[in-house]
């Protein structure tokens, strides 16, 4: 008897989701990228792990799931998500009650593989359980990287979830799942799997190279950086097997939540204002000012602000304004920094806000209406990241008339134009200098700045824009016969 298929669903597991848990922008992007598939009629459902302090959702289900020698009688809680998404959360506390998501101290838990492994299984089976099967499985970096592994192995014949197409979007390829070899049988995989064309790396296995062979389709989250992958300077010894797939590879650039981050009704900045009225921009660069102790009089005012929200790391671009950091001195032009990371890092900007307290501001920690206020408030935006694949600020900056300052990678250089904001190519100190001060100068030039600011924030960066394209995925997924 053919299975009941339900012609435009997705199952989506990830790791992590908003509102429930989130360490980065993968919880941004299943937070947002839901809702809007359901928007345009497709039902949605998300799978991901029921982490410590997550009370939401009601219990529908409690099963035994197994992974290898590994059993536990799993509970499944059903959320709603807005716009008739739903989520599913994975209740199993000997995996997921924990005082964080993957490790404690930049030391991930030593059982990773099985926990996320049994995500998979889970959300698998109580798919499995459901009237109509999912037509498109869509799973998102390593943790969730065994999914198409699974379905290609362990569900081959399943009545249900037998020749379900896959889509593995690949967020941020540094991160690789990379396990011990004598995990194959604990997660319930067999040896054959420890070949070179297959889920060995490097006499270990991983979870994404798992994913990356056996999805019917992957994406990434910007074009540019579907190209930078495939490069030894990028593609971090994936390149080579990302090629051989080149012809199934698409970038979809993320999107931003247009509600949240939205200076007309941001409740986290003193007026609203809009591309046809930027005077409440000025009340926001007043407010960010004195929230950091800087001075806040008309010559401040007219002095050009600079903004950070990020991780303080060297992707982020931080070891060349380590660099810089006696030029930056130097600018005509105030610095606010907020974020966390690196010890020297953070050092490095207290130790600057204590030597210019009436030009420099950091803060070091995260607070999200600091941060609002600070999208809205700076007049440039920095992100000098040696590698991106994709970023959100860029994107938030230029809604609220911020311009970015940005290196030509990944989905900077697909977001920002030199219509937009200022682009350097060359990863160096001389040459982010060198567009932070032709930012710098162009602030002076009052017609141009203003152009500048209303280009960026007519763009349209909706995550309805992204949502159209992953469905071309998943009627290009539809179409395809299932791999091997």
């Amino acid at each position: 008897m053919a299975k009941k298929l339900n012609e435009r669903s997705v199952l989506q597991i990830a790791s992590e989701a908003l509102p429930f848990a989130k360490t980065g922008g993968l919880a941004d992007v299943l937070g947002a990228l839901p809702p809007a598939l359901a928007r345009l009629g497709w039902d949605v459902t998300v799978v991901t792990p029921r982490y410590r302090g997550v009370t939401a959702g009601s219990l529908v289900e409690r099963f035994p799931v197994t992974v290898g020698g590994f059993a536990a009688d799993a509970g499944f809680f059903e959320a709603p998500l807005p716009d008739g998404a739903r989520a599913i959360l994975v209740d199993c506390p000997d995996l997921y009650d924990r005082d964080a998501l993957y490790g404690v101290d930049n030391v991930d838990y030593t059982d990773n593989a099985r926990r996320f492994a049994f995500l998979v299984r889970a959300a698998l089976e109580v798919a499995a359980r459901r009237a109509a099967a999912p037509s498109i499985v869509h799973v998102h970096d390593w943790q969730a990287g065994v999914a198409p592994v699974y379905l290609r192995t362990l569900y081959a014949g399943h009545p249900v979830l037998g020749g379900t197409r896959t889509v593995f979007t690949i967020h941020n390829l540094a991160y690789q799942g990379l396990f011990e070899p004598d995990w194959l049988p604990r997660i319930d995989l067999g040896w054959d799997e420890f070949t070179v064309d297959r889920m060995e790396y490097w006499s270990r296995i991983s979870f994404l190279k798992g994913g990356i062979n056996d999805a019917t389709l992957l994406t990434t989250v910007s074009p540019r950086y579907a190209e930078e992958i495939q490069t030894p300077q990028l593609g971090f010894g994936f390149d080579g097997i990302l090629r051989a797939r080149r012809a199934d590879l698409v970038g979809i650039l993320n999107g931003i939540d247009t509600h949240e981050w939205d200076p007309a009704g941001d409740r986290f900045i003193p007026r609203p204002y809009s591309a046809d009225d930027l005077s409440g921009k000025a009340a926001a660069k007043a407010a960010v000012l004195e929230r950091y102790g800087l001075p806040s009089d008309a010559d401040a005012l007219k002095r050009p602000l600079v903004g950070m929200v990020s991780r303080m790391v060297d992707q982020k671009g931080f070891d060349l304004i380590a660099e810089l950091s006696e030029d930056l001195l130097r600018l005509e032009a105030s610095f606010v920094v907020l974020g966390t990371g690196d010890a020297r890092y953070q050092d490095l900007w207290t130790a600057l806000a204590a030597e210019r307290p009436d030009r420099i501001g950091a803060r070091i920690g995260f607070d999200e209406a600091l941060a609002h206020l600070i999208e809205a408030g700076a007049d440039l935006f920095l992100m000098p990241s040696r590698f991106e694949p994709c970023g959100l600020n860029q994107m938030y900056s230029m809604r609220y008339g911020t311009i970015p300052v940005v290196h030509a990678v990944g989905g900077l250089a697909d977001t920002v134009t030199p219509k937009t904001g200022f682009v350097f190519t060359d990863y160096s100190p001389p040459a982010l200098l060198g567009a932070l001060t032709r930012a710098l100068e162009c602030f002076g030039n009052r017609q141009r700045w203003l152009a500048l600011q209303r280009a960026g924030m007519t763009q349209d960066f909706s995550w309805d824009r992204s949502a159209k394209e992953y469905v071309k995925i998943y009627e290009r997924a539809l179409k395809r016969t299932r791999r091997a």
